[in-house]
């Protein structure tokens, strides 16, 4: 093994997945009415208890600091291994700028050792998915550069799409403004998120009802996974276990099921930014799905989606 694949805690792998795969991951931490906690051992996650808490507590994270991420570089490096570290984005989290800080940190010390920083512009299983395949390289003997290459060009290709229960938690969030949570909350608008070029969250289309903004997602992937049959399928959800039930079954009765899908509930440190009742989708598409502007169609059952009516376009919203 030339190279140690790492990551962190928002990859929103279960344990029994990254210990599998061999994955180091430094843990995220959040403070819930001042006190510390961190999420190592997801497969503990009481999901349920967390978000119903969320609801009414605030709680906050922090991101990791670069002498924090050369303390968790450097024994890898002392053993005689390069690393690859598959981070979340850097639209949304500093921790991807402190771990390149951190490698940066260690070039000196360890001139023949690399420490590559991939920026999966993702999160949860956006990211866990690319930490997955990392270890695929790894264990096929791809070399340090061409693995981290291999994982950029598979992060620009990873469409994270989700949507969420509560307007007014993004608004509380600074996701929205006041009127536009009001008016969704009184409407039942739901809007339909994704992860976009830069990494950053952009709120891209609207719906009307929850169980419609289920079906625009299942809609998205239909219309735009590439080798299904090859890949493992991400969904995350927040305390909203029968949607993500849902989610799944539209997705295996697509016309291109995926080979496997990977359900976890949503980690703290991500999950407290989205809020209960947030349902996230991730596969692997075609370059430039990150670019896409606006639904094709509604998720509603269509002869073809060219036919199927507009779902109207909102502003960007950034932050995570």
């Amino acid at each position: 093994m030339h190279f140690v694949v790492a990551t962190d805690t928002s990859g929103n792998l279960p344990t029994r997945v990254a210990e599998a795969n061999d994955l180091k991951r430094i843990p995220f931490a959040y403070f819930v009415e001042g006190e510390r906690f961190t999420c190592l051992d997801t497969d503990a996650f009481e999901g349920d208890a967390f978000y119903a808490r969320l609801k009414n507590t605030a709680v906050t994270t922090t991101q990791i600091n670069p002498s924090e991420y050369a303390d968790f570089f450097e024994p890898f490096l002392q053993d005689g291994k390069d690393v690859v570290y598959v981070s979340m984005s850097s639209g949304i989290s500093g921790s991807c700028q402190s771990a390149t800080i951190g490698a940066e940190l260690l070039k000196e010390k360890y001139p023949d050792r690399t420490v590559e920083i991939v920026d999966t512009l993702g999160a949860s299983l956006g990211e866990g998915l690319v930490a997955i395949r990392a270890a695929a390289l790894r264990d096929a003997g791809v070399g340090t550069q061409d693995a981290a290459k291999r994982l950029r060009a598979l992060s620009d290709r990873m469409f994270n799409v989700f949507t969420v229960n509560d307007l007014m938690f993004l608004r509380r969030g600074g996701r929205l403004s006041n009127l536009s949570a009001i008016v969704g909350t009184v409407l039942g608008i739901k809007p339909i998120l994704k992860g976009g070029v830069d990494g950053r969250i952009s709120a891209f289309a609207e719906v009307q009802g929850r169980r419609r903004s289920i079906k625009a997602l299942a809609a998205q992937y239909e219309r735009h996974v590439v080798n299904a049959s090859e890949q493992t399928v991400g969904v995350a959800h927040a305390a909203c276990r029968e949607d993500a039930a849902l989610l799944i079954k539209l997705i295996k009765e697509s016309s291109c099921p995926p080979r496997d899908i990977l359900l976890v509930d949503y980690e703290p440190v991500t999950g407290s930014h989205v809020g209960p009742g947030a349902l996230a989708l991730f596969f692997e598409s075609a370059d430039g799905i990150r670019a896409i502007d606006g639904l094709d169609w509604t998720g509603e059952k269509q002869p073809h989606p060219v036919n199927a009516p507009k779902i109207r376009s909102v502003r960007a919203i950034h932050g995570a």
